[in-house]
């Protein structure tokens, strides 16, 4: 009898407890649908000619389309266990889309997060992609932003980092620093794939301060490239008065082998001009350092109405004009060659819905 009280009172302990953590805990289902209407008066052909003009359905038009699950969990004295689970969708067909084209191709990473800062393990952004997402006036549109020039440069390299191990500062009199070290290595080289990053951000008051670094060897495969032979550097700062936030950058993408070593500058605004209405715009030119008669500039100007606070419509406008060798495209969202775009003057732009959830 006595072990039959210990039995149930061991079980109703478990149980207990398995609440308690439970309530301490949350899981959280989140996501992007957002489709629209395309125009473009060039297309890159295969050989990198004009292919022609192009209008119809486009996937991901503003923001990347995705669901995911997070979780936390407070284990107590400050110290939360996390995780981040995301894909991306094609909302044309259903299938995987603005990924490295797995199931969770976006984000699939564990953490702890404390007093100490971050600690994180597995797929996740580079220090210096999240930058760019921090630097960019037009928030990484899908038309006409640093989204498209980064592509442009490097594909999904530092975007989408495998095997990944970052450690986040906390914010220390408004600094905080993030590290990445990517884990590549194949059979007879240890080297190969294998990706590092580093950003430093300071801020005050309305003043942000930027610069961040990454570092990759190529090698490894996937169905998107993402461990190609990249390096790069970036510095900018951001500032806001009132409605407005203006932001300014400079980068640097060099790849080994295959003649990039670009420079890119940046400068643009977003201004909420009504609570419902927000309007943002940038400026891009990207030249070549070893070609100077090889350059781009792109522009993009694009606007939202917010119908709640979380389905908005959107309308944007984008142009770019290469010279040289230069081929940068406007668009993420129409095709994966949509981010080249041939030699002369090329107009895109599009309208569409997004919803978040």
């Amino acid at each position: 009898m006595k072990n039959v009280f210990a039995k149930t009172a061991v079980v109703a302990s478990t149980v207990m407890l398995a609440t308690a953590a439970h309530a301490q805990s949350s899981v959280t289902l989140y996501g992007i649908a957002d489709a629209g209407l395309i125009y473009q008066s060039k297309t890159q052909s295969p050989t990198g000619g004009n292919g022609g003009r192009l209008l119809g359905f486009t996937d991901s038009g503003m923001m990347p389309s995705l669901f995911g699950l997070k979780g936390d969990e407070d284990l107590g004295g400050g110290l939360h266990a996390e995780f981040n689970l995301e894909s991306g969708i094609d909302m044309a067909n259903g299938g995987f889309s603005d990924s490295n084209g797995n199931m969770w191709g976006r984000q699939a990473w564990v953490g702890l997060r404390g007093n100490f800062g971050t600690v994180r393990a597995g797929l996740q952004y580079s220090p210096f992609f999240m930058q760019t997402l921090a630097l960019d006036p037009r928030s990484l549109s899908q038309l006409g932003s640093s989204l498209v020039v980064y592509a442009n440069n490097a594909i999904a390299t530092g975007i989408f980092v495998s095997n990944a191990v970052t450690y986040t500062t906390p914010v220390i009199a408004g600094l905080q620093g993030s590290a990445l070290f990517a884990f590549g290595g194949t059979p007879g080289n240890f080297q190969a794939g294998r990706q590092y990053s580093g950003s430093l951000s300071y801020h005050w008051q309305n003043l942000g301060l930027y610069a961040s670094y990454f570092n990759g060897n190529a090698g490894g495969t996937a169905p998107v490239p993402t461990v190609m032979p990249l390096e790069a550097s970036q510095i900018g700062a951001t500032y806001k008065f009132g409605a407005v936030t203006a932001k300014a950058s400079f980068v640097n993408f060099k790849m080994a082998g295959a003649g990039v070593n670009n420079d890119v500058y940046n400068a643009g605004f977003d201004y909420l001009v009504l609570p419902m209405v927000d309007v943002n715009a940038g400026v891009w030119f990207q030249t070549n350092r070893d070609d100077t008669s090889s350059k781009s500039v792109m522009g993009a100007v694009g606007t939202q109405y917010f119908l709640s606070k979380a389905t908005a419509l959107y309308a944007q406008l984008g142009v770019v004009n290469n010279k040289g060798t230069q081929n940068l495209g406007l668009d993420m969202g129409g095709g994966p060659t949509m981010m080249f775009a041939p030699q002369g003057t090329t107009v895109g732009a599009n309208v569409g819905i997004r919803h978040l959830f």
